[in-house]
């Protein structure tokens, strides 16, 4: 290995791989394609590695050049972190915790924000909802602290997961249906006409999974909307039911005269965790949301609001429950 490495050659690396063609990379980049092309080849010798397939044009990344495009997305993103801390201190400026959630745990991310801006009060937040594979590319690329996403069997690389509860799914359906049961079963809640999200993938895809084979001649949703404000609305016309994980209670309470009823088991139910990139040295942000968490019940939270709402809505006389105001933007979709 000759030479030092600069950050301006990792710069074009990654444009090119972004790219894949050198006049596109150079352009976007601001420079011209022989300084592109010239700054590549002095990183190989750096190096002492090929990066690049040469031919008559550009024809890819050599297995050591894939390699390396992953360390210089983490040695840039580094870089920048760390210009970004020392101008925050330069300057007094408050950092900012960056977290990715997918939809059904949206409202369980006011519990672990609100713990952590107890501790750190100047601190900015910003909250991106977004589907698990989207987190998991993001926290690849150090554009996320953390996220809230399923727990799988096989967890990515370099990755660390706290689990922080189990997602159980309820029925809403208007009062009075089902009389005073406690729980229905999944073949009966799928002769209901549902109202189902379509912006949650994942959860869609587990809902359906489970309705599809329940014995349902509809099998799956007759309405999708693309809101859980506009699943809300239709579910408290009476018209419609609705299936929807139990942390929605919690954030939503329960639409107006409307209740909630349990799904028999067999049920799925996923788990969801705090997933963080383990990297040296950590993400400032990301421990110290976890140490702001160390006292943090985000189960037995989710299990208090569901237990106040599914006795109230059970009893005989159903008492006021906790609602909002709910966007009517909808998607149709009938069978």
């Amino acid at each position: 290995m000759t030479g030092d490495i600069q950050t301006r050659q990792l710069e074009y690396l990654l444009a090119l791989s972004r790219e894949q063609h050198f006049a596109r990379a150079a352009a976007a980049c601001g420079v011209s394609q022989p300084a592109l092309s010239t700054a590549i080849r002095k990183l190989e010798l750096a190096l002492g590695v090929t990066i690049v397939r040469r031919r008559q044009r550009f024809a890819g990344l050599t297995p050591e050049g894939q390699h390396l495009v992953g360390w210089a997305q983490h040695l840039l993103s580094e870089e920048v972190h760390l210009r970004d801390d020392l101008s925050r201190m330069r300057q007094g400026l408050p950092a900012t915790l960056r977290i990715g959630v997918i939809l059904a745990a949206a409202p369980v991310a006011p519990l672990l924000t609100s713990s952590f801006s107890s501790i750190h009060k100047l601190a900015r937040i910003r909250v991106e909802v977004l589907p698990c594979r989207a987190i998991i590319r993001k926290l690849a690329n150090f554009e996320l602290d953390a996220g809230l996403i399923y727990l799988t069997s096989c967890p990515p690389a370099h990755t660390r997961s706290i689990s922080l509860y189990q997602e159980r799914y309820l029925l809403l359906a208007a009062e009075g249906e089902y009389g005073h049961r406690d729980a229905v079963t999944w073949s009966e809640a799928a002769t209901q006409p549902i109202c189902a999200l379509t912006a949650d993938e994942e959860n869609r895809d587990v809902l359906e999974a489970v309705l599809a084979p329940a014995g349902s001649s509809r099998r799956g949703p007759v309405l999708r909307a693309d809101s859980i404000g506009a699943v809300y609305a239709h579910v408290a016309t009476g018209r419609w039911s609705g299936i929807v994980a139990h942390t929605w209670l919690h954030g939503l309470g329960l639409p107006p005269s409307t209740r909630a009823i349990a799904l028999a088991e067999p049920s799925p139910h996923p788990t969801v965790a705090l997933m963080t990139v383990d990297r040296v040295p950590p993400s400032a942000e990301a421990s110290d949301l976890v140490e702001a968490m160390a006292d943090l019940d985000v189960s037995g939270a989710l299990d208090q609001s569901v237990a106040q709402l599914t006795s109230s809505s059970n009893a005989p006389e159903p008492s006021h429950t906790h609602q909002r105001p709910y966007p009517s933007r909808v998607r149709y979709e009938t069978d």
